[in-house]
């Protein structure tokens, strides 16, 4: 079947049912007319398409989640954000504190740090572009958008998957606090607070800052000790200057740091990778997990033989975003600075062995620079151009134990920096009231550099590290056009139907793990996605229905996914290659109701599948290894290895008991199984539910409000990962247990 009768049927299909959900909307409409008003679905404002308007008013597939809702669920890092949204799945890489994002299918594993993701990250439009930087708290938030498909022609960074904005509370005209404070059957508390308002007739100010302490959940199966304890605490300061009613502008800064200790890995096969020492069974507990390292890796690091895995991150940075409104023209200037000193030391075996110890030493930073003009009058034709700029450095070292296993250990080090510039622009013209025609277009011109990267090894304790192989510079250049059409149309009242057609890209980079030959081992080319998307908005029902969906069809071309490449020299060696020709689609359907005003119900679906069209370069290790010499793996025709199915719900249910009020709260996720294509069977991940539930009362008119929640509440055993660092080192990066707890809140 040709793509242009996929989107056909895509086309049809969708709007009909649209236009059925709005004309029975409003028979249903008619059947509930007296109902109070007060049970309409609030109208959530976005600013996803770079100015307010109402979430329902946006014709791209989006979710917004509001901190409340966020706080309810139990969502406090971006990763946790995968069980509130549809389509959308965050691994920890071997657990670590280094996430892969995939929205709708489009993502790829890596867990260096060194490549930009498929999914751009940005805290008030200011972009993160090393997924690193992603892992801090998150608080304070006033809510989060996560928009599907090709980003590009509205923003400072492109994508090819999605964006996920997350929009901070800003300061307040009038003097408001409040304070949160909770502790979990896990011994771990978190505490949050802020206070905001005037400082000038012109200046007003807010100060936010958590902390979260505590929480050790597994065991050393050897000694008893405990894992997993938190310590990590954030703070942000914000100034608000409005001099006139023209002009607005927000200095925002943030400093925090992080000293937790990771999850560690359990073994689900038995451990016995060096036949001189003794088998570890595998583990029938998840709550199980091991750490060591050798004398030599201490030496090479200064990490005790004995020492726990840990994070030692540090993160801050300061924005400053000016608005001028000049009659007809808006004008905004983002200007951006974030830095990120990452240490983290991690056991990728599981166990007292020095098989699989690994290192982080990163420094990295970040200066963006972003510039809107858009108009701001009424009329057919609405405009926004913009120009970008940044420039990233990265300093890093990745230090590996391989001391019981291979007999050394190494040490890989490089330096990586990246400029990029673009310009973007996107308008809109309203040929009648209800048809809406949409066209954007982008150029980017990015330049990526790692220079001086070099493996060394050490082949005795204490002994001078040896390089492998010469210094090597790598360098990319890539200049991308991209863009964006689209049409709306509202055939009646209260519901919005779209469909698209854009193109997205994500760079191409380079592979930086521990190679023998840094020259043997090149760049992966930039990965480029036609997206062709159609989809419906609707509110019914007195608007106390909001039923949205959306269908796509996305066309792949040099996907980037993990393989190896054979050097003749030293053999397999792990890369990230370009499969020639991919197919992903599906859809999403979300859905809110609020049948009174005490009961509102969400529930959310998604659905993906794809396949490689043309994948001929996937190394077949085992085969190369007993051949001496490159052997391939056809893959054309296998199925791309992602989880297919999504779907979450919340239900929350209020009522008054004398001058009290009681919320009763539940949301629930589904997971499905993964299936790593290149990894094979034997590290499938299992699908799994979660369950949330809370209880709350308050005074009916009052400041405070005392929870009792829990999380993962039937106690769901669940792996995040499965995977390997060496072959048949069988290791996983487990989910927390059932956890129970009090929450407590004042605001004033």
């Amino acid at each position: 079947m040709g793509i242009s009768v996929v989107i056909k049927r895509l086309l049809i299909g969708t709007a009909i049912g649209a236009l059925g959900a709005g004309f029975a909307g409003g028979a249903l409409a008619e059947a509930v007319a007296d109902s109070p008003k007060d049970t309409a679905v609030e109208q959530v404002i976005v600013t996803a398409q770079r100015r307010e308007q109402s979430a329902q008013d946006v014709g791209v597939a989006l979710s917004v989640i509001s901190g409340d809702q966020l706080a309810a669920r139990g969502v406090a890092t971006v990763n946790q954000l995968q069980y509130a949204t549809p389509s959308l799945e965050i691994t920890p890489q071997f657990g670590s504190g280094q996430p892969s994002f995939r929205l709708r299918g489009v993502g790829f594993d890596d867990y260096a740090s060194n490549n930009s993701s498929t999914v751009g990250v940005s805290v008030d439009e200011v972009a993160y572009p090393i997924q690193a930087q992603t892992q801090g708290l998150l608080f304070d938030i006033a809510r989060v958008e996560v928009l599907r498909g090709p980003q590009g022609t509205l923003y400072g960074r492109n994508t090819t998957g999605g964006a996920i904005n997350f929009i901070t509370n800003r300061p307040t005209p009038s003097l408001s606090a409040g304070v949160t404070a909770e502790y979990d059957s896990h011994d771990e508390f978190k505490a949050e607070g802020y206070v905001s308002g005037p400082l000038t007739d012109t200046l007003s100010g807010r100060l936010a800052i958590v902390t979260d302490q505590g929480g050790a959940w597994q065991k050393n199966r050897s000694t008893g000790q405990k894992l997993g304890d938190k310590d990590t605490t954030s703070a942000r300061a914000q100034l608000a200057w409005k001099p006139n009613d023209k002009v607005d502008v927000l200095l925002s800064a943030h400093a925090g740091y992080d000293k937790s200790e990771p999850t560690g890995l359990y073994l689900f096969n038995p451990l016995s990778y060096n036949a001189s020492l003794p088998t570890i069974p595998a583990d029938t507990d998840r709550k199980a997990t091991g750490w060591g390292g050798s004398s030599a890796f201490a030496a090479l690091t200064g990490i005790a033989t004995n020492a726990k895995p840990f994070h030692d991150t540090t993160s801050r940075g300061v924005s400053l975003r000016a608005h001028g409104d000049f009659d007809s023209v808006d004008l905004v200037s983002i200007t951006a600075f974030e830095k990120l000193r990452r240490k983290e030391y991690n056991d990728w075996d599981g166990s007292a062995y020095a098989y699989a110890g690994t290192y982080f030493d990163t420094n990295a930073k970040v200066f963006s620079q972003e510039v809107r003009a858009s108009s701001k009058s009424a009329g057919p034709l609405q405009w926004l151009v913009g120009a970008y700029y940044s420039r990233e450095t990265l300093d890093e070292a990745f230090y590996s134990d391989f001391w019981q296993s291979l007999l050394f250990d190494t040490r890989t080090t490089y330096n990586q920096k990246v400029t990029s510039k673009s310009v973007f622009g996107q308008i809109e013209y309203a040929f009648a009231d209800r048809l809406k025609l949409i066209a954007g277009l982008r150029a980017e011109d990015e330049k990526r550099e790692q220079l001086n990267f070099v493996t060394a090894g050490v082949f005795a304790p204490g002994a001078p590290a040896t390089n492998f192989s010469p210094t090597a510079n790598k360098r990319l250049h890539n200049k991308p056009v991209t863009g964006k059409l689209a049409l709306e149309y509202r055939p009646i009242d209260g519901v919005l139907l779209y469909a698209s057609a854009s193109k997205g890209t994500k760079s191409g980079g380079f592979t930086s793990y521990n190679v023998g030959d840094a020259k043997a081992v090149a760049g992966f080319r930039p990965e480029t996605l036609w997206a062709y998307e159609t989809g419906f908005k609707s509110s019914f029902a007195d608007n106390t229905v909001q039923l949205n969906g959306s269908v796509f069809y996305y066309d792949y071309k040099n996907q980037q996914v993990q393989s190896a490449i054979y050097d003749i020299n030293n053999g397999p060696i792990g890369a990230i290659v370009n499969a020639q020709k991919s197919h992903i689609y599906g859809g999403e359907l979300e859905l809110t109701w609020r049948p009174v005003p005490a009961l509102r119900i969400g529930q959310s679906l998604g659905y993906k599948t794809g396949k490689f069209d043309k994948y001929t370069n996937d190394l077949d290790i085992p085969a190369s290894v007993a051949a001496k010499k490159a052997v391939y793996i056809d893959r054309t025709g296998a199925k791309v290895g992602f989880p297919p199915l999504s779907y979450g719900g919340d239900v929350s249910y209020t009522w008054a008991v004398g001058d009290y009020q009681v919320e009763a709260q539940g949301n629930y996720a589904f997971h499905d199984k993964v299936k790593p294509l290149l990894l094979g069977s034997r590290y499938d991940v299992d699908s799994y539910w979660l369950a949330n539930a809370s209880l709350t009362v308050s005074p009916a008119k009052g400041p405070w409000a005392l929870t009792a929640f829990a999380r993962n509440l039937f106690d769901k055993k669940y792996d995040l990962t499965r995977n390997f660092f060496l072959p048949l080192i069988d290791i996983a990066a487990p989910g927390e247990p059932a956890t129970y707890g009090v929450r407590a809140q004042y605001r004033f």
